[in-house]
């Protein structure tokens, strides 16, 4: 039988999982847990075998939600018991520079993680606790943190350094960290795949773009830049994050507004990006509304390219030169007037596509530039489950991690 993973993925509100069969690499089971510790119902959605179970109830706690979804494998399948689950992996946004690679979840490491908050306050106090949960509902099989910043942790330090007053950058752990790099690791890696070229030398372009998005610059599979700093804020314009912005429009709207520091958060993170200039943070709704000639629309996606391709500028100047350019994510993979328009900025640049097939829809990598485009342009889905669960199974075969803890049964 083949050995599988969960991977588990909590927010501050919400829990996202998937058993993943490490052979095929194909997800077994899927769901959601939403809502948890709202005032109104959440909402579960379990899904195997083309079938979909939903469960409406309040959720009080991540423990809740997290035996609910056991409850929902023992009745609907696969169970654990007989699905040779070797190992739990969890997504944990801030490793911070204490975790350049993933590890075992020990009561040391979740106070680490907890700790790490302070960089990340959404993400990784949810994480923690959801590996704590784990720890207690599945205590014989080993659980292990991977991190999104990790393969950042190396970035050149003209790269990774804010020109903050140093003192004070150094006492508070502040530089960039970036973000998303479990995705950016994982197609970055499969690109030279996808296009027949070989990884040695190689200098692309990785925008994973969904509801949060972020670019890296890659050269031999190694990241060079990266667009999400000290929290994923930092960058390209969102579903609900502002991106790059004005650091004086937070002094700005403290004395003019009188806002404080957690009305600010929201207003950045959550209101703010393609959500705070349309109302939604859905692209399909935002096509529609530019369709209706709605000119809010219309400006809000003119900022969302324009920004994206400043990026990519940028890394080719950084990097002198690019071979391949790769969308990736829910907007990357699956918005052709996105792609289509990003690439007809870069058309004075010799970037060419195929329009036709831009204009496919499908879940399999492939070339959209054509043969003679200046530069390589595809799309390669991600598979950030996949790539968590292979690292997780290689920490629970070795029974070990690189710190030096061990999994004791």
């Amino acid at each position: 039988m083949a050995k599988t993973v969960l991977v588990i993925n909590s927010g501050s509100s919400s829990i996202k999982y998937q058993l993943v069969d490490l052979e095929s690499g194909e997800g077994i089971a899927s769901g959601i847990v939403e809502k948890i510790g709202e005032p109104i119902d959440g909402h579960y959605k379990h899904e195997v075998n083309g079938e979909k179970h939903q469960l409406e109830e309040p959720i009080h706690d991540h423990e809740q939600g997290l035996k609910r979804v056991l409850g929902f494998f023992e009745e609907y399948g696969p169970k654990l018991s007989e699905a040779n689950i070797i190992a739990v992996g969890h997504r944990v946004v801030q490793g911070g520079s204490t975790f350049p690679q993933p590890s075992l979840v020990t009561d040391k490491t979740i106070k680490q993680v907890k700790n790490l908050a302070v960089l990340a306050p959404l993400h990784n106090m949810p994480e923690a606790i959801g590996a704590e949960v784990m720890q207690e509902l599945l205590p014989n099989v080993p659980q292990v943190f991977v991190y999104d910043t990790s393969f950042f942790i190396d970035l050149p330090k003209e790269a990774s350094t804010y020109a903050l007053n140093k003192d004070i950058a150094k006492q508070y752990h502040i530089r960039r960290y970036g973000a998303h790099g479990t995705s950016h690791e994982y197609v970055g890696a499969k690109v030279p795949e996808v296009i027949g070229k070989p990884a040695e030398g190689l200098k692309q372009i990785v925008l994973h773009i969904g509801n949060g998005a972020s670019v890296s610059a890659q050269i031999s599979g190694k990241p060079v830049e990266t667009s999400m700093g000290l929290t994923p804020l930092e960058g390209l314009m969102m579903g609900s994050r502002t991106g790059d912005i004005d650091p004086a429009v937070v002094f700005h709207l403290i004395r003019n507004a009188h806002m404080n520091v957690d009305e600010l958060d929201t207003l950045f993170n959550k209101r703010s990006g393609m959500m705070g200039m349309t109302g939604f943070g859905d692209m399909r709704e935002v096509h529609r509304l530019i369709a209706e000639g709605d000119e809010d629309a219309k400006v809000a996606l003119d900022v969302y390219v324009h920004r994206i391709v400043g990026y990519i500028g940028n890394y080719v100047a950084q990097m002198g030169g690019v071979d391949v350019i790769t969308f990736t994510a829910g907007v990357g993979e699956n918005d052709e007037i996105v792609r289509r328009r990003v690439c007809e900025k870069l058309a004075p640049f010799g970037v060419k596509i195929d329009l036709e097939e831009n204009d496919i829809r499908s879940k399999e990598p492939r070339i959209l530039s054509t043969p003679d485009s200046s530069v390589i342009v595809a799309i390669v889905p991600t598979n950030e489950e996949l790539a968590i669960a292979r690292k997780s199974a290689a920490i629970a075969e070795a029974g070990k991690d690189t710190y030096g803890n061990e999994f004791k049964n």
